[in-house]
């Protein structure tokens, strides 16, 4: 690793960002001129301390999934990105890997997004990122990895992952996830952890192997969903979805249709914030 060479790209990456810019309020007196210390550590999920270490040049080896975050926080682009692992003495993520890196104008756009519930997906439905209102709605996404990480493979893996959804709404959301997820598949071209992944679904159950012999395929753009929450009860929602240039990340925001209740429902999402969402039965995060 090169302590001094990270730490001076770190603070050279918090110094360009503005607290706007990542949805953070300014505040009156500001003596950087970017984002302080404790800003970038909350956003990457990080200890000040740890952090504040880094950028001294005295840390220890960020792991993978430490780089990816700080990466995430900072926005840096994908050649940004790349040069924080090297300085870090980590590989880079391999492109044809899960892509797991936000893509700056994604999260640019999802930090506006201040009055709906959004969020950052891969099209495996794996969590990158959530805005306030939908860690108040959904719940925050498990702390996984590897193919658990993934909505859909907890889908037919893990049943309480199931809970967000009225029971009678299941069997729809499962052919709609397998249609999205052959899909993103055949856009992966072959990488070799996806295949890995549907194998182990072939395994699972009759369910996925039933639907996935279909051969049917469609990619998810949209959908009128309910979605279960503890305090609110069933919200009938629009779900809809912005797709990056890849296809490999969407941005997934929720809306209620006009006159319904869940127009009154979402506006008190905002108040309830996520005070209840500890007692919750386990929730995945990509609807």
């Amino acid at each position: 690793m090169k302590p001094s060479e990270l730490a001076a790209f770190l603070r050279s990456r918090r110094a360009r960002i503005t607290p706007a810019e990542v949805g953070l309020p300014t505040g009156p007196r500001r003596r950087v001129p970017g984002l302080r210390r404790d800003e970038v550590a909350q956003l990457a999920g990080a200890s000040v301390d740890y952090y504040t270490e880094l950028e001294r040049g005295r840390g220890t080896q960020p792991s993978a999934q430490m780089l990816g975050a700080l990466a995430r926080a900072l926005r840096l682009d994908h050649d940004e990105r790349d040069h924080l692992y090297r300085l870090a003495d980590r590989p880079p993520p391999a492109v044809s890997g899960a892509s797991t890196h936000v893509q700056p104008a994604m999260l640019a756009l999802l930090d506006r997004l201040d009055t709906t519930p959004a969020q950052i997906i891969t099209d495996l439905h794996e969590t990158l990122a959530q805005n306030h209102l939908a860690r108040a709605l959904l719940g925050e996404p498990p702390r996984r990895t590897g193919h658990a990480a993934s909505f859909v493979y907890r889908w037919f893996t893990e049943p309480d992952t199931r809970a967000v959804y009225p029971r009678a709404d299941h069997p729809h959301h499962s052919k709609v996830l397998v249609h999205d997820l052959r899909a993103a598949v055949a856009r992966r071209g072959g990488d070799p952890a996806t295949a890995d992944m549907v194998a182990r679904l072939l395994r699972s159950g009759p369910e996925f192997a039933d639907l996935w012999a279909t051969g049917d395929v469609a990619v998810r753009r949209g959908d009128r969903k309910r979605v279960n929450h503890p305090t609110l009860g069933t919200l009938d929602v629009h779900c809809q979805n912005l797709f990056s240039e890849d296809g490999r990340q969407r941005l997934q925001f929720f809306t209620a249709p006009a006159g319904s209740p869940a127009v009154d429902q979402l506006r008190l999402l905002g108040v309830i914030g996520v005070q209840d969402l500890a007692d919750r039965a386990p929730t995945a995060s990509d609807r």
